[in-house]
């Protein structure tokens, strides 16, 4: 059945970084459009980072351009977020997701792992 399965979270301190993985089997992954979404408590999921089936298009959020980074790495059936200079604002759930199509509408979907920085 398909799966995703995240790691890499943790507790950070300001200014730190974190390198989230999401493991996936069960489909095609070259085939989709992967993306990386976030939900902080008391508060809606939203997008970070999308990349193409191919990794050679990517998009990130206002709130994490020039922080974060998405990559994919298809012979690993693996998708990649590198967060760099994180802040108390990032804390969140982050959970990864599979499109058929670049940015969605998203079919399957990770049960996220916890990211959280403190001072």
């Amino acid at each position: 059945q398909v799966q995703l399965v995240e790691s890499g979270g943790g507790l950070v301190q300001i200014g730190g970084s974190l390198r989230l993985s999401c493991a996936a089997s069960g489909f095609t992954f070259s085939m989709y459009a992967m993306g990386w979404f976030r939900q902080a408590p008391g508060k809606g999921r939203v997008v970070v980072a999308e990349i193409s089936r191919s990794g050679g298009i990517s998009y990130n959020t206002d709130a994490v351009k020039g922080r974060f980074t998405i990559s994919r790495d298809n012979a690993k059936n693996t998708v990649y977020l590198q967060m760099n200079s994180l802040k108390p604002e990032d804390t969140a759930v982050y959970s990864c997701a599979a499109s058929q199509r670049v940015r969605g509408p998203y079919d399957y979907w990770g049960q996220g792992t916890q990211v959280t920085v403190s001072s």
